[in-house]
C-alpha cells in the first residue's frame, strides 16, 4: 500500500481524487493506506479514479545519464550531440555531466542509487576497470564509449578501430617513399594510443624499419604538447621526413613547430593526424589524417543501451568501428 501512496502523490493529489469522487479527502486517504473502516463501495469508487488517472498521465520519460569528463570540444561535442539526437529519437531523455571536473568525482559509485536515472553513457571515463566492473554488479545498465582503458568483458563498449587506422596512414607515408618516420604517441595509459602506436610499429616493421626510441614522444593530446615534441623531433640530425600524430591537435602543433623552423610542408616535412575534426581541414595546408566516425559512435552506443534497457543482450559487447584514411595536402613523396 505504501507503493500506491507514492504513486498517487506522483500523479495526482488527495484533493484532486477527493474532488473527483465526491468524498472526503479523509476518505481517500483512508483508502490508500488500506483502513477497514471505509465502506466498499466507497473503495472501489476511490481506487478507480486513481486507476483512470494512472492511464491517462503519460509515462515518466526514461533518463540517460550522458557524462564526458572533458570540455566539450569539436571531439567529444560531436560524439555528445549524437548522442542526444538519437536518446530524442528514442523518446528518452538526457541529463548530462560534461567538463574536466568530473574526473575527479565519485559520479559512478552515486548512479545506482541517484533518483530518475535509468541508464547511463560513459564516453571515456578516467575510472579503472573495476569501478565499471562494479557498477555492472549492480545491476545498473550502461555502455562506455571509446574506453580509455581496455574494458571488462562483460561491459558494453562502443569505440573506433584505432590500429587499423594507425597502420593506414602510416602506410601511407611508407608508399610515398618514407622511412625515417617519427611518431607522436598520444598517453602510455590510454587504450586509444597503445592501439594507434601499435599500428604504426605494425606498418614500420612490415617495411623494415624499426621505430627507435629517439624517434618516438608520448605527449597530452594538445596543440602545445605537440608543438613541443615536435620541436625536439625536428631538431634532431638527421631530421625526419614524416612525423605521424596522435590526434589533429597534435599535428597541428607539429605543423607550427615546422614553421618556426622555416620548414615546408609537405615539401621538407610530411606530417599526419588522427580523428578528421573541423581542425583538420581549416589548417594550411590542410591535414592528411584519419577519420574517426564519432556520431557513429554515439548513435551505435545508444542502441546498444536501448537493448540493455529493453532486457536485451546487445549484440556484441565490444564494437570497433571502421575509420578511413583522408588523404589532404600535409603529407607528399619524399
Amino acid at each position: 500500500m505504501e507503493r500506491k501512496i507514492e504513486h498517487v502523490k506522483q500523479r495526482a493529489s488527495l484533493r484532486d481524487i477527493a474532488a473527483e469522487t465526491g468524498v472526503s479527502v479523509a476518505t481517500v486517504s483512508r483508502v490508500l493506506n488500506d483502513h477497514v473502516n471505509v465502506a466498499p463501495r466507497t473503495r472501489d469508487l476511490v481506487l478507480q479514479a486513481v486507476e483512470r488517472r494512472r492511464q491517462e498521465t503519460p509515462a515518466r520519460l526514461r533518463t540517460v545519464y550522458v557524462r564526458c569528463p572533458y570540455v566539450l570540444t569539436d571531439y567529444f561535442g560531436l560524439i555528445v550531440s549524437s548522442i542526444a539526437e538519437t536518446l530524442k529519437l528514442h523518446g528518452l531523455r538526457m541529463l548530462l555531466d560534461a567538463g574536466e571536473s568530473g574526473q575527479h568525482s565519485d559520479a559512478l559509485k552515486a548512479l545506482p542509487r541517484e533518483p530518475g536515472v535509468d541508464a547511463a553513457i560513459l564516453i571515456l571515463p578516467p575510472e579503472e576497470g573495476d569501478e565499471l566492473v562494479a557498477l555492472s554488479e549492480s545491476g545498473f545498465p550502461f555502455v562506455v564509449v571509446d574506453p580509455r582503458t581496455p574494458p571488462p568483458p562483460d561491459i558494453a563498449a562502443v569505440s573506433a578501430a584505432h590500429s587499423s587506422g594507425a597502420r593506414a596512414v602510416a602506410d601511407h607515408l611508407i608508399g610515398l617513399g618514407h622511412r625515417d618516420i617519427a611518431v607522436i604517441a598520444g598517453p602510455e595509459e590510454w587504450l586509444a594510443g597503445d592501439a594507434r602506436l601499435a599500428g604504426h610499429r605494425a606498418a614500420l616493421a612490415k617495411a623494415g624499419v624499426l621505430l627507435t626510441p629517439e624517434r618516438l614522444r608520448h605527449v597530452e593530446p594538445t596543440v602545445a604538447h605537440g608543438a613541443s615534441a615536435a620541436a625536439e623531433l625536428l631538431d634532431l640530425q638527421p631530421r625526419p621526413t614524416a612525423i605521424v600524430c596522435f590526434n589533429d591537435k597534435v599535428a597541428v602543433g607539429t605543423l607550427r613547430a615546422a614553421r618556426e623552423r622555416g620548414l615546408r610542408v609537405p615539401e621538407d616535412l610530411s606530417v599526419a593526424g588522427f580523428d578528421d575534426i573541423d581542425l583538420a581541414e581549416a589548417t594550411n595546408p590542410a591535414l592528411t589524417t584519419v577519420r574517426q566516425p564519432l556520431q557513429e559512435m554515439g548513435r551505435i552506443a545508444v542502441t546498444q543501451l536501448m537493448r540493455v534497457l529493453d532486457g536485451h543482450q546487445p549484440e556484441a559487447l565490444h564494437l570497433e568501428l571502421a575509420t578511413t584514411l583522408v588523404v589532404r595536402d600535409s603529407t607528399a613523396a619524399v
